[in-house]
């Protein structure tokens, strides 16, 4: 039976990981809990992960270079996420070992999200329900009414795919723009990013956070968008420069935003962004519910039963280099 260290601490795999995963990991493995109470550094994580084959990481998590390099023994790492940034590819397959992270099994619930950021924004529901906390009496004002109204999506993975859906059947015009997907649908219109922004009463930022994605919205993109929209960000903060970001809600080029992801820890909204009046900021719970949780978690169970039966598991990253784990399927280590 191989070995596997859950890096999840006593929180995260309470409410993140489960007991039907944790039980499933165990049915395959010899498992070794975090029980030191915080996430692990990369000593702490060394340290724990001498003599286990695999190590399933949380996504607080970082596996840097100096993991692997110090874990000889190590055959595969299971990402409980599908954000593998923070992880050390390269290095792990220097060190021959298997990289897997999870497929994306919150989509209905980050779509979910972000149609109540949209309606929170177009309708102002959080002001207006601050304002009743504060045993004020609002006035009321028009809102702007999702049916009828243009959503433009950058970004059309399986999230933007769903959202699209999800939008059009209320009565939404939706456009899109990505460079890498070809949208079949021909109830949505697939345009360049100028005219996306120009038309768009809610720019909806679901994009892939990668180098060629860095500060994709700035101060162009903003100075493009139609005057008087919302900006809902749901993918990762490092897409947005938050000082553009800042400027066009202060200046009234933008009516409002919301977001779920920022630059602040754990990918959280900053909170000088979170504070101002027209911004509706969650603390990157997109995808926290039950359900996409234990898809996750399980996703990694499945992973480690291929690996302690010598299969390939789903999701693997860098097959083709991780010469330690094909070692391992040959029976020669």
């Amino acid at each position: 039976m191989i070995r596997v260290l859950l890096t999840h601490d006593p929180f995260m795999l309470e409410n993140f990981y489960g007991e039907r995963a944790l039980f499933g990991v165990k049915e395959s493995a010899d498992v070794r809990l975090n029980e030191t109470g915080h996430v692990l550094d990369t000593p702490k994580l060394i340290e724990l992960a001498q003599g286990c084959d695999a190590v399933v990481l949380d996504r607080n998590t970082p596996a840097e270079a100096a993991f692997f390099d110090a874990c000889p023994g190590l055959i595969a790492a299971h990402r409980c996420a599908v954000d593998i940034r923070n992880i050390d590819v390269d290095a792990a397959s220097r060190n021959g070992v298997l990289v897997t992270n999870a497929s994306p099994g919150f989509v209905d619930a980050v779509v979910e999200l972000t149609l109540g950021l949209m309606i929170d924004q177009g309708r102002a529901v959080s002001a207006y329900a601050n304002a009743y906390h504060r045993g004020e009496t609002p006035p009321a004002s028009m809102g702007m009414q999702l049916s009828g109204g243009t959503a433009g999506i950058i970004g059309y993975g399986e999230i933007g795919q769903r959202l699209a859906d999800v939008l059009g059947f209320l009565g939404m015009n939706v456009l899109v723009n990505d460079p890498y997907k070809k949208v079949a649908n021909p109830a949505f219109r697939q345009v360049a990013l100028p005219e996306l922004l120009g038309a768009s009463d809610f720019t909806i930022c679901l994009a892939v956070a990668n180098t060629e994605t860095e500060n994709l919205i700035g101060d162009a993109a903003f100075a493009a968008m139609k005057q008087g929209a919302y900006f809902i960000n749901i993918s990762r903060g490092n897409l947005v420069d938050e000082a553009a970001l800042e400027c066009a809600l202060t200046s009234g080029t933008l009516r409002g935003a919301a977001m779920d992801v920022g630059r602040a820890d754990d990918q959280k909204p900053s909170p000088r962004l979170a504070a101002l009046p027209n911004v509706t900021a969650t603390p990157h719970i997109g995808g926290q519910t039950p359900a996409a949780a234990e898809s996750q978690a399980m996703e990694t169970v499945r992973q480690v039963r291929a690996v302690a039966e010598r299969r390939i598991p789903h999701n693997a990253v860098n097959l083709d280099r991780a010469a330690r784990f094909s070692a391992h399927l040959a029976g020669s280590r």
